[in-house]
């Protein structure tokens, strides 16, 4: 089949790994951009990539490419597309929209626009209008316009693909799925050595290094994507793609332990570790950073400990300064990677900084820093 271009979304920072998690999967034509890499590929790819990224937020296929400098413009090239090929009048609509322009400047407007001009088409066709359904479309639209480019794309995932399905129970600050994945794919963990998150909150790095070492596909986990309800939809393809991600699953061959000095947090990451699937994946202990002993005499810690917006300034110092006594004492031999979004505190671990990255938790700007202890 003819190779279509499509555009993976993903989060600050992570363009590379989703780059060559995209190679894995065969795709073509891979352009990097920000924020999303481009690529081309056949309907089953496409499919694939909903099911088996694990740093990809959504799918998007692009139908209509144009320029535009004017309100009137926009619609106009908007309402010209026969949106009958892709929704009947009792389908419903949603738009999403990314806006960064100096001819339009109100992102919900634009998505506004999208909408009136397909209802005005089918008013125009049938006298009748299709309903908008912000929850549950059964069409999702994405518009992306940068300066005068604007770009329609059919919105392949639905809900963001980050949402694998397994957390239902989160703590105060819980780490996005995708970033979480993205931390571990940065680390070079090899699914072989012993990975351990020592403040490991709702799981969810925890879960991520298990999917990842099973070679699970997050989105096995999922029920709904949102080229299920296009016209178009494969059953038999997409049913072929999901059993050769089930026969791909294999065994766990590395520890990979959790602890957390909160009772809560640790029963919460129980049941997500259940839902996952992954209960006999994980070991998980309840007990602090600085009292927990390490069961492996090398391996990867990956932690996202406190940011201490409800601490003092020194005590999240002296947080951060215990970390790093920690790991020095305790650790020799391990890789430790911390994620953190206090620029100062994070200094204050006093081990030296191997690699270095900057990524986001939901807005936040954290620095995830690779320490190598000797």
């Amino acid at each position: 089949m003819e190779g279509q271009t499509f555009t993976a979304t993903t989060l600050t920072g992570l363009e590379e790994v989703l780059v060559e998690e995209l190679k894995a999967l065969g795709a073509e034509d891979i352009v990097p951009m920000n924020r999303a890499v481009q690529f081309t590929g056949t309907t089953a790819l496409m499919y694939r990539a909903n099911l088996a990224l694990r740093t990809a937020l959504r799918i998007l296929k692009p139908v209509h490419m144009f320029h535009a400098r004017s309100d009137n413009a926009f619609y106009r090239q908007i309402r010209e597309i026969d949106w009958r090929e892709y929704m009947t009048l009792s389908d419903t609509l949603a738009v999403d929209s990314v806006v960064n322009s100096k001819y339009f400047t109100h992102s919900q407007y634009v998505a506004l626009r999208v909408k009136d001009a397909v209802v005005d088409q089918f008013r125009k066709h049938t006298g009748e209008r299709p309903s908008v359904d912000v929850k549950n479309p059964s069409l999702q639209l994405n518009i992306y316009i940068n300066n005068d480019e604007c770009v329609l794309s059919l919105d392949s995932s639905g809900d963001s693909l980050h949402r694998r399905g397994y957390r239902l129970q989160a703590g105060e600050a819980p780490l996005n799925e995708a970033l979480a994945a993205g931390m571990i794919l940065l680390s070079g963990w090899d699914g072989r050595t012993s990975l351990t998150d020592p403040m490991c909150g709702s799981g969810t790095i925890l879960i991520e290094a298990a999917l990842i070492a099973r070679n699970i596909a997050p989105g096995l986990l999922r029920e709904e994507f949102g080229f299920l309800r296009w016209p178009d939809y494969d059953p038999d393809l997409w049913e072929a793609v999901q059993t050769e991600a089930r026969n791909s699953t294999v065994d766990c061959e590395a520890p990979i332990l959790g602890s957390d000095a909160d009772v809560e947090a640790l029963n919460m990451t129980r049941q997500n570790v259940v839902r996952a699937g992954v209960e006999d994946d994980i070991k998980l202990s309840l007990t602090s950073f600085e009292k927990r002993m390490p069961s492996t005499k090398r391996g990867i810690l990956i932690m996202n400990p406190p940011y201490g917006e409800r601490m003092q300034t020194a005590d999240i110092v002296e947080f951060y300064q215990r970390i790093g006594d920690t790991l020095k004492q305790k650790y020799p031999g391990h890789t430790a990677w911390i994620l953190s979004g206090n620029k100062e505190a994070i200094k204050h671990v006093g081990l030296r900084t191997s690699e270095r990255y900057t990524l986001y938790n939901g807005p936040i700007e954290c620095k995830y820093h690779k320490y190598e202890i000797y």
